[in-house]
């Protein structure tokens, strides 16, 4: 029984099937944001939502029964659990808010779908890497913001009057985000200032955004190398249980000849 049933949590239709109601309670899920369609269609929308979370408690439980101790052992079934479990948790009264976290449903799509797997797996592969260029990119902030305070605080009180807020302007300004305006309004006394602003922006969002790039991309193709690692593996296996099944079948065919 326990064979048929991960035989049949396995199959690629039943992977579709999931994938459909993923996207068909994350579709309900962003209609009841709009009033005019909970009035008309609300108690539509809760059943489906309802339908769409047993069919998800289900699986869960089939995925339990199947794997038993294994279960927890993948971090991706301890994902769909969670999930599960906070949509099964009280959103009523102080804890309304919870009502809010049911579209995190729509997450499960990372679980499900192969491809989407591979990304977060790289990408958290990447933290390490990543995490010495957020170090890096923090380091360039704080000496930029002291260095801006002191040069241009006096002209611009409001943007870079203080260290946090030079810090937040200066992250508005690494982001793109109206940096023209920042640095014209600067420039009305320091001339000059062009000349800061543009190194800080190159090396903010040109050096440092490649580098993350680099090391995502560098973490994607361990994941890939690995990937066809295990395929290859099973490939010859299987190219072997194959060689030797077509011995076994020649043997056999020797003897009934010499019966």
């Amino acid at each position: 029984m326990r064979e048929r049933t991960a035989a049949f949590l396995t199959r690629e239709s039943f992977q579709r099937f999931i994938v459909g109601v993923i996207l068909l309670n994350a579709a309900t899920l962003g209609l009841e944001t709009f009033p005019a369609v909970v009035a008309r269609f609300g108690h539509l929308l809760t059943v489906v939502d309802h339908i769409a979370l047993y069919v998800f408690a289900v699986e869960l439980i089939a995925k339990i029964y199947v794997e038993r101790s294994r279960f927890p052992r993948d971090p991706w079934n301890v994902f769909d659990a969670a999930i599960v479990a906070i949509a099964f948790l009280p959103a009523t009264g102080g804890l309304s808010v919870l009502r809010s976290l049911r579209i995190l449903r729509a997450l499960r799509l990372l679980s499900v779908v192969p491809s989407l797997r591979r990304v977060v797996s790289a990408l958290l592969r990447a933290m390490p890497g990543m995490s010495s260029i957020v170090v890096l990119l923090g380091l360039v902030l704080y000496v930029a913001a002291v260095m801006a305070t002191k040069l241009y605080g006096s002209t611009s009180p409001e943007r870079f009057g203080s260290l946090p807020t030079s810090l937040f302007t200066l992250y508005q300004t690494m982001t793109g985000d109206d940096w023209g305006n920042i640095a014209r309004e600067v420039m009305t006394r320091h001339p000059s200032a062009w000349v800061f602003f543009t190194i800080f922006i190159l090396i903010c969002t040109f050096v440092i955004l490649n580098l993350f790039m680099a090391v995502v991309v560098s973490a994607m193709d361990e994941e890939n190398a690995e990937e066809r690692a295990v395929l290859e593996d099973t490939s010859e296996h299987t190219q072997r249980i194959l060689d030797e099944l077509a011995e076994l079948r020649k043997e056999v065919a020797a003897l009934r000849r010499l019966d």
